[in-house]
């Protein structure tokens, strides 16, 4: 009977110890990676908010007949 007890305390204790180490690396690069994907959707925002200002810009350029 001890011995299902200590392989669960074993593997409790091993899944503490990895647990603290990941999340001593990983949540670090987890926010990381987030900071990573907001710059480049405020990027791409910007480039298709630009884009789209543009393209009206040329439409009403060559409605009025505008060189």
């Amino acid at each position: 009977m001890s011995k299902p007890l200590l392989q669960l305390a074993a593997l409790g204790l091993l899944g503490f110890s990895l647990w603290k180490v990941g999340s001593f690396f990983f949540i670090p690069l987890l926010f990381l990676a987030f900071k990573i994907a907001f710059v480049v959707g405020i990027v791409l925002f910007a480039v298709w908010l630009f884009k789209r200002n543009d393209g009206k810009k040329a439409s009403d350029d060559s409605e009025t007949g505008a060189a």
